[in-house]
């Protein structure tokens, strides 16, 4: 395994539930949330957050054995959460190669951000309409945390919460099962950004988050919709839609702390 011999790690019980309940809570789809081994959903989560922070870059391949002696655990375990991140969008497993991060390609990119501006400017809309000076508040608090990851130069941190940002929106709407899907969709564009991602700056520009949430608490569906039609589309404007060769990494230096 060369260097990843030398960051083998352990979850024990008090990392497994809090990796539970990060990553996997926030971000997983529909398989991640229906694991109810503690281990197999520790190591799904602990995976999806290094792939949603873009430390496993797409097409980086993770073999099992390798996965199991940096946490400790049996390949069933493990392959149970490969299984489980391959049916929600971010894994591909190929047969006699194993599992990869996914590569999307360009249509994928273009499909994934057609389906969040159909998806995302509607929520934005009726959340204007609906939210509550609880939600606000919790929004507002969001974006100081923000601020904070990009001040300290947590830039990861400030990935994960930006898509969280976009996911908070959805469920104060009330739309259970559109809010999943935009979990599903920010997901999927953390490997597309991974991938594509053509400027120095961050993601989501927090000024747009503000002008959003502005919209929002005033009330404003039509300026609501507008903004967040007007984000994403500079979102996508950021992305430089041309293949890219894969990156090499080890997992063990990406992994060793998860």
């Amino acid at each position: 395994m060369g260097g990843i011999a030398d960051g083998i790690a352990t979850l024990d019980a008090a990392t497994m539930a809090a990796a539970g309940r990060d990553a996997a809570g926030t971000f997983g789809g529909r398989a991640g949330a229906g694991l109810r081994s503690p281990r197999v959903r520790a190591i799904y989560s602990a995976l999806l957050d290094a792939i949603l922070a873009n430390r496993l870059p797409p097409a980086t391949r993770l073999p099992e054995d390798d996965l199991g002696s940096i946490y400790g655990a049996s390949r069933t375990i493990v392959r149970s959460a490969l299984e489980a991140l391959a049916h929600d969008g971010v894994l591909t497993i190929e047969p006699n190669r194993g599992a990869f991060v996914a590569s999307p390609s360009v249509a994928d990119a273009r499909d994934v951000f057609d389906a969040r501006l159909l998806v995302e400017v509607q929520l934005a809309e009726r959340a204007a309409r609906c939210i509550t000076a609880a939600d606000i508040a919790a929004l507002r608090q969001h974006l100081a945390d923000e601020h904070a990851a990009l001040d300290a130069g947590l830039q990861q941190r400030a990935i994960l919460l930006s898509g969280l940002f976009h996911v908070h929106i959805a469920e104060a709407t009330g739309q259970r099962a559109l809010a999943g899907f935009v979990r599903e969709l920010v997901s999927r564009s953390s490997l597309i950004v991974a991938l594509y991602w053509r400027r120095r700056d961050a993601i989501c520009g927090s000024h747009a988050h503000e002008e959003l949430v502005d919209a929002l608490a005033r009330g404003e569906p039509d300026l609501a919709g507008a903004r967040m039609r007007a984000h994403l589309l500079d979102i996508l404007d950021g992305l430089d839609l041309t293949e890219r060769p894969a990156k090499s990494i080890d997992l063990g230096d990406v992994l060793r702390d998860a």
